[in-house]
């Protein structure tokens, strides 16, 4: 099983970016896809998610209305759509899969048992 983030880079406040999880090994609509972020001297924070078991999106409230997470089970990919970035939003976003995490530690970093690589957002003017 893999999983390979991609799409970040350097963007103007204001800016979108789309970032992208390739997956292979799985089969979306029966795995929870996840996607986190870590600050420099920050700890890692969850973002959003698509929940296997409802297939809805969840999203934190600070990135509410600006980021929109989707799937293209044909291309077992998972995107983030990252509209009106800040630069408070500049860190390494890493997506995260698990099979079998409930809906109360969607948020938890620890209820995933597989993750990609990581891929830098900048937001600097």
């Amino acid at each position: 099983v893999q999983l390979q983030a991609s799409g970040g880079g350097l963007v103007q406040p204001g800016g979108s970016l789309r970032l992208s999880c390739a997956t292979s090994g799985f089969t979306l609509g029966y795995t929870t896809i996840g996607w986190f972020r870590q600050a420099p001297g920050k700890e890692r924070e969850w973002i959003s998610c698509m929940f296997r078991s409802d297939s809805r999106p969840y999203y934190t409230d600070s990135v509410k209305g600006r980021f929109t997470i989707s799937r293209d089970t044909a291309k077992n990919t998972v995107y983030l759509q990252m509209n009106s970035l800040k630069p408070e939003d500049t860190a390494v976003y890493y997506c995260a899969a698990d099979r079998g995490v409930i809906l109360s530690a969607l948020a938890t970093a620890t209820a995933y048992d597989y993750w990609g690589q990581g891929t830098l957002v900048t937001v600097s003017s």
